[in-house]
């Protein structure tokens, strides 16, 4: 079996905001990037705009588990390797505990944190016969502060970030790396739909450096842990909130 020449890096929800500045910087870096979604225009546009043959799109349902196996199972017959992942697919619904349907539940809880199991379980195989690789999932400050009708998210976002502890204890002997990343506010079109203004106005008076996050913030975070720079690292919730 051939590899690929450059690291393979997957990232879901490439597709906009902080997934799609994700998947350019690792693109910038030197990765050839698996940029992942549901919906095929916004990685289709990425990959238009990266370096040729640096990347491809990708559709796909990550909460589909047998999707998800087949798709790694196919990416290493094609590559032979992949090094990285990145699980930022999330969809969000805010509302009381009392109005919180099982259809809005089930879908965050599928998104945010069963998709990380299924791409966990596609991808280990892979780094472990290289002996090699990381995973990098995403946190929320709301994980450990209560947010007005935040239940569902933070409790999923908490579950991540236990998650990413008990991973990377269980992973570390085939050396694989598992962290995470804690994003402060960031108000992408995607966000804004759940924000308003007002929310972020709040959200940026609460950061000790007075402003919001940008996406590339959140990407050069995510660059740092799946580099060599942090081949010690694992186990780590890496904050980029601002000082929240």
């Amino acid at each position: 079996m051939s590899e690929h020449e450059d690291p393979v890096a997957v990232v879901t929800g490439a597709g906009r905001g902080i997934g799609e500045a994700i998947a350019e910087r690792l693109s910038a870096d030197g990765w050839y990037v698996v940029a992942v979604d549901r919906q095929p225009e916004g990685i289709e546009s990425f990959v238009s705009r990266t370096r040729p043959g640096g990347a491809e799109a990708v559709v796909l349902d990550v909460t589909d588990r047998a999707a998800v196996l087949a798709f790694f199972a196919g990416l290493d017959e094609r590559l032979g390797r992949v090094d990285a992942v990145v699980n930022n697919a999330m969809w969000v619904h805010y509302a009381p505990i009392a109005e919180m349907t099982e259809e809005s539940l089930d879908g965050m809880f599928a998104i945010g944190l069963k998709a990380a199991f299924w791409t966990i379980q596609g991808a280990r195989p892979i780094m472990a016969r290289r002996g090699e690789g990381v995973v990098v999932n995403m946190s929320s400050p709301a994980a450990t502060r209560g947010m007005p009708g935040s239940s569902a998210y933070s409790a999923i976002k908490g579950a991540v970030s236990s998650f990413t502890w008990q991973a990377a204890r269980e992973l570390g002997a085939d050396g694989i790396r598992v962290n995470g990343v804690i994003p402060g506010a960031v108000p992408t079109p995607g966000a804004r739909q759940v924000v308003d203004d007002e929310g972020y106005e709040i959200r940026r008076k609460m950061s000790a450096l007075g402003r919001l996050a940008e996406p590339v913030d959140i990407a050069a975070a995510v660059a740092y842990l799946v580099s060599p720079d942090a081949r010690f690292v694992t186990g780590h919730l890496l904050a980029v909130d601002g000082g929240l």
